[in-house]
């Protein structure tokens, strides 16, 4: 006698077995193979750097190696796109910057979907960028720069980009107060620190991290920080939305994330040795020394604050035009 066997019992019974067999992998994790962490950026930057921070607590604490592979190019787009068809085996991981919420707005034909296909683990830390000026500019405060662009004079400010982080909050600030001010994109922040300590541009918006040495120096002027709150490597800085711009918030950020399919489980351990690492005093001090906030948090709180990343940014390039480089 034959026995057949409904379609939907066969897939609740693949579904328990997938399930089972995903429950026995997280509990063996990571024992099987040493951890990828795509720095998704070239060697030397913030994400570079980030990626090998953690990645020595992360070692001692899961007792496995991890290997730091940079995949940079496209704003960080092709390492991700390299770790989103990895397989979501708790093995391979990315570690991304602020461009990360930009790019699904700025490039067309990603061979992913930024929501759909990614797994946020942790958000690791957010940093302002710093308005500046030249130590013998006109501008003292950032009311001066809107007094002055309101005015009608000519107010040229430097990022590292067309549609670099920079770039976008500026154009935001303009929209939101009918400010007009012209962007200069530069190739990176060495070469727009070279011309801004030298006034060749009176403004420039980079991160503290690239700018704080020539305000120490005395060759930079700060006039706002992007952030909500004050930085801490800046504190008697205003914030943009101190200086009349209410609710103002443009961070800087870097993220853990996964390929969407990683087990919970492993997301969740993940996310428990990242925030453990996060915490130890000497891995702080590192990461603040690359002018990093650390957040940490849930793989909830950071796709909510991904999320709206995306959404604001997609909004700016849209009623702005803006184009990448």
């Amino acid at each position: 006698m034959k026995h057949w066997i409904s379609g939907t019992a066969l897939a609740m019974t693949a579904a328990a077995l997938c399930a089972t067999s995903m429950s026995a992998m997280a509990q063996t994790w990571p024992a099987k193979q040493p951890i990828k962490l795509v720095a998704v950026f070239p060697p030397g930057g913030s994400v570079d750097q980030v990626a090998r921070i953690l990645a020595v607590p992360l070692s001692q604490q899961l007792g496995q190696n991890i290997i730091v592979e940079n995949k940079g190019g496209a704003s960080g787009s092709i390492g991700t796109a390299a770790v989103a068809a990895a397989p979501a085996d708790g093995y391979t991981f990315a570690v991304v910057f602020d461009t990360h919420g930009v790019n699904p707005s700025l490039i067309p034909g990603m061979p992913f979907d930024t929501r759909k296909d990614l797994a946020p683990v942790t958000l690791i830390g957010t940093s302002p960028m710093v308005l500046a000026t030249f130590a013998a500019s006109e501008y003292k405060s950032f009311a001066d720069v809107v007094a002055a662009a309101k005015a009608k004079k000519n107010v040229n400010y430097g990022s590292i980009g067309s549609g670099s982080l920079g770039h976008l909050a500026m154009a935001l600030l303009g929209k939101s107060g009918n400010i007009d001010w012209q962007h200069v994109p530069y190739k990176g922040g060495g070469p727009l620190m070279t011309d801004a300590v030298a006034g060749h541009v009176p403004l420039s918006i980079a991160s503290v991290f690239v700018t704080k040495p020539h305000i120490d120096s005395g060759r930079l002027r700060p006039l706002a920080v992007t952030t909500s709150k004050r930085s801490p490597d800046l504190p008697n800085v205003p914030t943009v939305a101190e200086s009349g711009f209410a609710g103002f918030d443009a961070p800087a950020w870097w993220a853990i994330l996964a390929p969407a399919k990683t087990p919970p489980e492993v997301l969740k351990r993940m996310n428990e040795e990242v925030n453990k690492a996060l915490k130890n005093p000497e891995i702080a001090k590192k990461l603040s020394a690359q002018g990093i906030d650390i957040v940490g948090g849930t793989p909830d709180s950071a796709r909510v604050f991904i999320d709206k990343q995306i959404d604001t940014w997609a909004k700016v390039v849209k009623d702005n035009g803006i184009k990448a480089d």
